[in-house]
């Protein structure tokens, strides 16, 4: 049986799979800590929009999950096509892949603090190829 929090997290995923960023009230605290950055939810989502927007077909896949008391650890995976500048790199038509190793500390149900590692160097030699 999923414990409670990876059902919460797959729907925070869906979420974001689904575009429906208003959504995060229910998933994200009004302010929440992001690689040691204080945003509020509105910054956050702000960010997710562009990613998106910048990458219509983002979509977050959970290849390694991993749960504990108040944290998730996952492994990220997309297979996508940037159709404008995407973490610095201008679009080539191509295909990229890469992974995102994402931990986040929930807090009453919801993200509090979310360290994320994204693989640039992967994202970049793709579209520079």
């Amino acid at each position: 049986m999923p414990h409670e929090l990876e059902t919460k997290y797959l729907a925070y995923l869906d979420a974001l799979n689904d575009r429906r960023f208003g959504d995060l009230d229910g998933f994200v605290h009004d302010e929440l800590t992001y690689n040691d950055k204080v945003l509020t939810r509105e910054q956050y989502a702000d960010m997710i929009t562009a990613d998106s927007r910048a990458v219509p077909d983002l979509h977050f896949d959970a290849r390694l999950l991993v749960v504990t008391d108040d944290t998730v650890a996952c492994r990220l995976w997309f297979d996508c096509t940037p159709v404008s500048t995407f973490f610095g790199c201008a679009p080539t038509g191509k295909s990229i892949s890469f992974g995102e190793h994402v931990f986040y500390r929930f807090r009453a149900g919801r993200i509090a603090h979310v360290w994320s590692l994204i693989d640039r160097e992967a994202i970049a030699a793709q579209l520079r190829d």
